[in-house]
C-alpha cells in the first residue's frame, strides 16, 4: 500500500534501489521509440540551396541600385527571397 511505502526506512529504500533502476530503464526503453527524432544533418545546414555547387557564395550589390531604404539582408541563409531578409530565420 501507499501506507507501507511512507514507512519504509532509509535501508529499505536503498535495497529498492537496483529495482527501482531496472524498472526506470525497461521503462525508458518501452517508450524510447515513441521519443522525437534527432534533426537530421542536412536541417542543421545552413544553406540549404542557394548556389550549392559553390564552395563559397558571394554577393556584391551596388549600393545604387537599392530601390528601398528599408532592406533587411539574410545572414541566416534560410531565406526564400535571399539576399534580402524574410524573416526565415524566426523559425530557426
Amino acid at each position: 500500500t501507499i501506507g507501507g511505502f511512507a514507512r519504509l526506512t532509509v535501508l529499505d529504500w536503498l535495497r529498492l534501489l537496483p529495482l527501482l533502476g531496472i524498472l526506470a530503464l525497461l521503462g525508458y526503453l518501452t517508450i524510447r521509440p515513441f521519443l522525437p527524432k534527432k534533426k537530421k544533418q542536412k536541417d542543421s545546414l545552413i544553406n540549404l540551396k542557394i548556389q550549392k555547387e559553390n564552395p563559397k557564395v558571394v554577393n556584391e550589390i551596388d549600393i545604387e541600385d537599392l530601390k528601398s531604404t528599408n532592406v533587411c539582408y539574410c545572414r541566416c541563409w534560410r531565406s526564400k527571397t535571399f539576399p534580402v531578409c524574410d524573416k526565415s530565420h524566426i523559425k530557426h
